[in-house]
C-alpha cells in the first residue's frame, strides 16, 4: 500500500493523525465487538459454536484491550513502542483466531465464517497501523 493510499484511507498527509485515526478505529470496533460479546455471551456463544465462558472471558479482555488502544489513540504523539505492542496484538489475535477455529472450536457455519472474516479485519487494522506508524518515521 502506498502512503498516497493510506493518506487517503486516513483522509490526511499527516502521519500522525492517520496513525491517531486507525488506533481510534480499532477500538471503537473492538469496543462494539467486546460489548456484544460480554453482554450477549449465551446468544453468541450458541451462534457461533463455542463456549458462553469463553466468548464472555473475550468479551471482558476485548473491552479493556479497547480502552487502553482508545487511550492510546488519545496521545498527542502515541509511543512506538506501544503501538508496536498492538500491532503485535493484532497479528497475534488474527492468527490464533484462526488456529483456534481449526484446532480447538467445534463451530456453527456462521462461526466458521465470522471468526476468520473478525481475524480479517484484525488484521487489516494491524497492517494499516504499522504502515501508518512507519510512515511517522519511527
Amino acid at each position: 500500500m502506498s502512503s498516497a493510499l493510506l493518506s487517503g484511507l486516513s483522509r490526511t498527509a499527516e502521519p500522525v493523525a492517520s496513525l491517531r485515526r486507525f488506533l481510534a478505529l480499532d477500538a471503537v470496533v473492538t469496543g462494539a465487538n467486546g460489548l456484544v460479546y460480554a453482554a450477549l455471551s449465551g446468544p453468541v456463544a450458541e451462534l457461533l459454536g463455542v463456549g458462553r465462558g469463553l466468548v464472555l472471558g473475550i468479551g471482558v479482555f476485548l473491552l479493556l484491550y479497547a480502552a487502553d488502544v482508545a487511550w492510546l489513540a488519545t496521545r498527542r504523539e502515541p509511543s512506538a513502542f506501544l503501538t508496536k505492542l498492538v500491532i503485535e496484538a493484532n497479528y497475534a489475535w488474527a492468527v490464533l483466531s484462526v488456529v483456534a477455529l481449526f484446532a480447538w472450536f467445534d463451530a456453527t457455519a456462521v462461526g466458521t465464517f465470522w471468526i476468520p472474516a473478525q481475524a480479517a479485519v484484525v488484521a487489516g487494522f494491524a497492517v494499516v497501523q504499522q504502515m501508518a506508524l512507519k510512515a511517522t518515521g519511527r
